[in-house]
């Protein structure tokens, strides 16, 4: 049976990436396929004003109608989806990559540092990376009643930027390197872990394949992930032309999937919990299942 994993977002799923296209989901014996295109939208998320009004499942709706049963996004976002899952989704690894988000302004923007953001409207992806990582990025700049996100998805937050429909924005890869190319200003970046999230339907041992299948693309990727910047540069074509030296190879970041750290759990629940965005009584053993991932991965 095929196990359907949604791969969102180029720059979390390369090692994915890498797996399929080096053979490695094969040689494990696994018939993966990934999802590279999420499931739409009932409504469009651009310029919506609070979290609240935005489902923790905004970009992962297969998975809770049981059409995928694997999928990795930010840690912050990840708990919230396990205490939110209808279909007991569980929390059962760190993912491989260590992405990063930057905020960026216009050229000509008069912001020229992270604390210039105050009562400014900045363009996030409610309940995941961007919307955590600036949460975490600008409160330490600015008193947390400054802060002003605003919820666009996807890559719709550089179009708003560049259209002049929005003064401040957080995007990831390859994204950055756009802005950048372009001339665009980074105010301010950071790197941050993700976790694995897996429905009941995919049983240990297959969780445990997988994780050696990708953790073997992260090895490819370290070998030189040059040949492999072309997945980067095929999501950016419709907006801007890309070259493999466009690229900072160091700000692309994989590591080996593997078990997840209670000491993150307690760090971060408390930290999401602090902007009401998760519940302060969430436990570890409620939203995370440690067992699933076999030692030998």
């Amino acid at each position: 049976m095929s196990i359907k994993i949604e791969a969102a977002g180029t720059v979390f799923y390369l090692p994915y990436y890498v797996a399929e296209e080096e053979g490695y989901f094969e040689d494990e014996g696994l018939d993966v396929e990934l999802l590279r295109t999420p499931a739409a939208d009932e409504q469009q998320l651009r310029f919506v004003e609070r979290p609240d009004v935005v489902s923790s499942f905004s970009s992962f709706k297969l998975f809770e109608a049981g059409r995928s049963q694997l999928y990795n996004a930010c840690e912050w976002g990840q708990l919230r989806r396990s205490q939110d899952s209808q279909v007991n989704g569980k929390v059962v690894a760190r993912r491989s990559a260590v992405a990063s988000q930057a905020i960026i302004v216009r050229p000509d923007s008069p912001y020229n540092v992270a604390g210039d953001l105050a009562g400014v409207r900045v363009g996030v992806n409610f309940h995941h990376g961007s919307h955590y990582l600036v949460l975490q990025l600008l409160e330490g700049f600015l008193p947390r009643t400054d802060i002003n996100l605003v919820g666009i998805k996807g890559k719709e937050r550089f179009a708003a930027l560049r259209d002049g429909d929005i003064d401040a924005v957080a995007v990831m890869e390859p994204w950055i390197t756009v802005a950048e190319k372009q001339g665009y200003k980074v105010l301010a970046e950071g790197h941050y872990f993700g976790a694995e999230i897996a429905g009941d339907n995919l049983t240990s041992d297959e969780l445990t394949r997988i994780t050696r299948a990708v953790n073997r693309g992260v090895d490819k990727i370290h070998e030189d992930i040059r040949p492999y910047l072309k997945y980067f540069i095929e999501t950016a074509a419709p907006v801007a032309e890309l070259e493999p030296d466009d690229f900072k190879l160091g700000r692309l970041r994989y590591i080996h999937a593997g078990p997840y750290p209670e000491d993150h759990f307690n760090r971060t629940v408390d930290w999401v919990a602090s902007w009401g965005l998760i519940g302060a009584e969430n436990e570890f053993v409620g939203l995370v299942d440690s067992t699933r991932l076999l030692q030998e991965a």
